[in-house]
């Protein structure tokens, strides 16, 4: 499962700590699978207080459920300030990064078979990183919830492997002028920058070095922005700062037409299409990439987080009452 490092300009812990967070992440998955599928196997699912209705899901119940523990350790907090004259050290009030990373499976039904198991601890995994992802110890971003159902970010957080590190559309902060860039993708050995041109089953894209291709679709035709302009403007960005920051790791342009086809007759230097004919080939050359997460691909990471821009709050559990300040 890929991770997600960056959402648009959501807040994201992994700037806090690139170095950490990705490996702890991988080993919270794995122990979670293991845990889920060692009681599915087991039979003792009914007894383990994994399976829930879908309602016990809900974003708001989930926040306001978190909150109360850290209200009720505050107040228990400057309460006991003021009696303790021992000069012990208290236990901090406030969640460490790893106690933050806690996430259980909760499914509507009992699998019937592993493959179902896998498929829904998927899901609710996607769910936990959507919220994860947008969120650090002391401050969370309200993401959009079509985010739930993206399904081009589905697919590279749930088909692709642990060590790889997306930034789905992040939205970089550069002269103090924002620009949404295309998806980037890092994997263990290089940077791909990826931008989708897809339509109906079987469509064709006519590509030029104009600002508009054109689909075909059955006797349908029609003019689309050409992927290509964001594209550049991305690889730009990402090779800019990769240069300031010495960062050595090859960079692809890349467009994706998993249901259909692209046809340009003298392609641009350093572009690489992927359609319906050749998107199995790569995406399992993609999928059995089994390295480990790489230094310089965690310094590529940090070195591209700190331009992105980051919209914010801090939790009502962090915001001292008026009382106590």
């Amino acid at each position: 499962m890929g991770q997600l490092i960056k959402l648009q300009n959501y807040i994201s812990r992994y700037e806090q700590d690139i170095f950490t967070y990705p490996s702890r992440f991988v080993r919270l998955k794995r122990q979670q699978w293991d845990r889920t599928k060692l009681n599915w196997e087991s039979e003792a699912m009914d007894a383990s207080n994994l399976f829930f209705p879908q309602a016990g899901l809900n974003e708001a119940e989930d926040d306001e459920a978190d909150k109360q523990p850290l209200l009720k350790k505050l107040t228990a907090l400057f309460k006991h300030s003021r009696e303790n004259q021992s000069g012990e050290e208290l236990e901090p009030p406030f969640p460490s990064a790893e106690t933050s990373l806690q996430f259980t499976p909760l499914f509507d039904h009992k699998p019937e078979t592993a493959d179902e198991l896998k498929h829904q601890f998927l899901d609710q995994l996607y769910r936990f990183q959507l919220k994860w992802a947008s969120s650090t110890v002391a401050e969370k971003s309200y993401f959009h919830p079509k985010f739930y159902f993206e399904e081009r970010l589905k697919f590279f957080l749930q088909r692709f492997p642990d060590t790889f590190l997306v930034l789905y559309k992040p939205i970089f902060l550069l002269k103090k002028a924002p620009i949404e860039a295309d998806i980037i993708l890092l994997s263990p050995l290089d940077a791909w920058c990826i931008t989708f041109i897809e339509a109906e089953d079987s469509a064709v894209f006519l590509g030029s070095s104009g600002k508009f291709w054109l689909e075909r679709s059955g006797k349908e035709e029609k003019k689309v922005l050409s992927p290509l302009i964001s594209l550049n403007r991305t690889e730009k960005i990402v090779r800019n700062i990769f240069k300031m920051h010495e960062i050595d790791l090859p960079i692809h342009k890349l467009i994706i037409s998993r249901n259909g086809f692209i046809d340009y007759p003298s392609p641009p230097f350093g572009v690489e299409f992927v359609e319906a004919r050749s998107f199995p080939e790569w995406f399992k050359m993609m999928r059995t990439l089994r390295s480990p997460l790489k230094h310089m691909q965690l310094k590529g990471a940090q070195a591209l987080l700190q331009y992105c821009q980051t919209r914010s709050i801090r939790r009502v559990e962090w915001e001292l009452p008026e009382e106590h300040q």
